[in-house]
């Protein structure tokens, strides 16, 4: 059974398919679509709802009283469980990325807001984060673990539903931003036998056969109609730049979406990029999905991008 105070509070209807109308798609003989998943709910946004969905119901059948994760000072992850567990009447605890910083982030403060409880390690403690858990679960030791980002196999069930969302299944391609793969698995799953699924990952990952994402993905998923396509990443994760702030302005001055400049805004990038390199035959119907989270961009000084 799905948490009933989430459930009255996303409202899946919300979660529309938006046609972007642009020369460039005309000239190349193109159809572009988004998944609008980032409109149902206004904190819980996007694939986190999708992410966590399955965490929290085995989290309440297991009888816990609190919810702990982990991520950074912008986690739109952290802030999405922070807000679950206080729908849900649950405590929250975040292992946060990095020293405690003397001003805290919006975030930081919204996560403070939900009640949730901030733990700061070191950057090099973080990497182990196992060993924070084994560490941590006798304070918290009646809390429910969920893994940066959702990534598990209850997260990857979850991401397969969103294609559950969309109407038609006639999209040839399926192209999302990548950050743990928990989405990507999810929709691969889901995706029809017409369709490829391609990931754009936002951070600078190595191109070969063995690494995270690679392998993530050949264990979570049920076939391999999947392309990664690693040169989107703008420098790395949470890297930015002018051109890439431009794009995310004028896309929003052009089809009215915000983006932000961790995820969906490389995203976005791309895959103009990769239509003017004529990577997508003649004839194509993409389906880019809008992940939903713009906490990164409140790090951005004001003035920075047209849109709040």
């Amino acid at each position: 059974m799905i948490p009933s105070g989430l459930l009255e509070s996303v409202d899946l209807s919300k979660a529309v398919t938006q046609s972007l109308h642009d020369p460039l798609f005309d000239k190349k003989g193109l159809h572009a679509d988004v998944l609008r998943i980032d409109l149902m709910h206004p904190i819980i946004s996007g694939n986190k709802w999708f992410k966590l969905k399955y965490h929290l119901q085995e989290a309440k059948r297991l009888g816990k009283t609190g919810l702990a994760s982990f991520g950074g000072a912008f986690s739109n992850h952290l802030l999405a469980t922070a807000c679950a567990a206080t729908l849900e009447g649950m405590e929250s605890v975040a292992i946060v990325r990095g020293e405690e910083p003397a001003d805290y982030s919006p975030t930081l403060l919204q996560l403070q807001h939900y009640g949730m409880q901030l733990i700061f390690v070191s950057r090099e403690a973080y990497k182990n984060k196992t060993e924070l858990e084994d560490n941590l679960s006798t304070r918290f030791n009646n809390y429910y673990w969920i893994n940066e980002g959702g990534q598990s196999e209850w997260g990857v069930k979850g991401a397969a539903e969103i294609l559950r969302l969309v109407p038609a299944s006639d999209h040839t391609h399926i192209i999302c931003a990548v950050g743990t793969g928990t989405m990507m698995a999810g929709l691969v799953n889901s995706s029809h036998p017409h369709q490829q699924v391609i990931g754009i990952p936002v951070l600078k990952i190595p191109n070969h056969q063995d690494n995270d994402l690679l392998s993530f993905l050949k264990k979570n998923t049920n076939n391999g109609r999947y392309t990664i396509l690693y040169d989107y990443h703008e420098g790395g994760y949470a890297h930015k730049n002018e051109s890439l702030l431009r794009f995310m302005n004028e896309i929003y001055k052009q089809h009215f979406i915000p983006t932000d400049f961790v995820y969906t805004g490389k995203l976005f990038k791309a895959v103009f990029q990769l239509i003017e390199q004529c990577y997508f035959p003649t004839g194509s119907k993409l389906l880019m999905i809008h992940s939903g989270g713009l906490q990164g961009n409140r790090s951005l000084p004001a003035g920075s991008l047209d849109f709040a």
